[in-house]
């Protein structure tokens, strides 16, 4: 079988990109390899560059092709989780002094890797809206940044930013621009093609899709930076190891059948709630009054699974969260059951009281994949009661 090309539709890409059938036996599954250390041919003579298990696997560097032709970028990294990705990236490409232009609303831990982890050794972080172009472009006018870092949907108010636009301010200003597609997916949306440098995954979500494995992954082209990044995933260890790259594998050659029913049940879920009097504001740029939905529409080719609410205070939001009987009150998002989360004590509780802190009047539904007459019943009965 020979490999999908990057004129390959998607759903090829997903199931066939590194993927080939094992040669010896013809099985069309590809076999997890365990093994911690390969033989050598003579000193120095690897088969196919494999030596140790942390410096490379070949489940892994399948997955790794395989994330690389979803993005459609020249090359993917696979860690054992989002956060180990992250952490390579900002080494593999700051040093002491250089600072983060941040989102205002990103995943909590990615802020606290950031502020609390790398600002010990001399990483300065700012927050900007960056849905706001004008003020991206006024920040990074006031004073330069090495990084400019985006989550579009962002994590957990459904902000939406123009990433060709932020990828010209950012390389004007001679920065790095990523895009956390996590929320989206490469079956959504694809940076790499809008201008951005570096696509970050938490593969925990929708890429494994199915709640039972964590990881993240880089994926970019430039060359250099590669391969600094790819030298901390071996110098560092926090790779993923073969039964999670399996597992994410076979996630991922789902995802684009499962992206699609995502984003509908979670279309019909903000239409629903948009018109329910209990419900204070909706967070959804598949709905037009979403400020971002226009910019959504032109980057994206579905608006995810992911459903913000806000109710009319926080006590009305903890009883929500806590009335739900199909979703499930727990931490992460994005497998194929629903899941509710409150992000001010849950997920964003390491924000609190920056710039980043979440509402306490705010709930987020990770719309899954069930029938969405019982998805919509639950959420009603649920409200009913507050």
């Amino acid at each position: 079988m020979t490999e999908p090309t990057n004129d390959s539709g998607f759903e090829t890409r997903a199931v066939h990109a590194g993927q080939a059938f094992d040669p010896t036996t013809g099985a069309v599954i590809p076999p997890v390899h365990f093994s911690t250390t390969y033989a050598q041919d003579g000193i120095g003579g690897l088969r196919e560059g494999y030596e140790y298990g942390r410096s490379g696997n070949p489940t892994r560097t399948a997955l790794e092709t395989q994330l690389a032709a979803l993005e459609g970028g020249a090359h993917a990294l696979s860690f054992a989780s989002g956060l180990a990705a992250e952490d390579a990236l900002l080494r593999a490409a700051l040093k002491p002094g250089d600072e983060v232009l941040l989102g205002n609303d990103v995943y909590g831990g990615t802020y606290r890797l950031i502020a609390r982890v790398l600002g010990a050794w001399g990483i300065g972080v700012r927050v900007v809206d960056m849905s706001d172009l004008g003020a991206v472009r006024a920040a990074l006018e006031d004073r330069p940044a090495r990084i400019v870092w985006v989550e579009t949907p962002s994590n957990p108010l459904l902000r939406i930013t123009d990433i060709a636009g932020l990828a010209r301010l950012g390389h004007d200003a001679g920065a790095l621009v990523v895009v956390d597609n996590t929320f989206a997916s490469p079956a959504l949306q694809q940076p790499l093609a809008f201008g951005a440098d570096v696509v970050v995954h938490s593969a925990t979500k929708y890429l494994g899709g199915h709640s039972d494995v964590v990881g993240g992954a880089l994926v970019l082209n430039d060359e250099a930076l590669y391969a600094e990044a790819k030298f901390l995933q071996f110098a560092v260890g926090a790779v993923s190891g073969p039964l999670d790259a399996w597992l994410t594998t076979r996630g991922i050659k789902t995802l684009a059948l499962r992206m699609r029913r995502h984003s509908e049940n979670a279309h019909a879920i903000a239409e629903f709630l948009s018109g329910h009097e209990a419900v204070e504001r909706v967070y959804y740029p598949g709905l037009p009054s979403h400020p971002g939905h226009e910019v959504a529409a032109r980057q994206m080719s579905g608006f995810g699974g992911i459903v913000s609410v806000a109710l009319a205070d926080a006590a009305s939001a903890r009883r929500f969260a806590e009335s739900t009987r199909l979703f499930q009150l727990a931490e992460s998002l994005g497998g194929v059951e629903s899941l509710m989360n409150y992000p001010d004590e849950m997920t964003h509780a390491s924000v609190r009281g920056t710039e980043l802190a979440v509402p306490p009047e705010v709930v987020r539904l990770s719309v899954g994949i069930e029938s969405v007459a019982d998805l919509l019943a639950d959420l009603d009965q649920a409200l009913a009661g507050l």
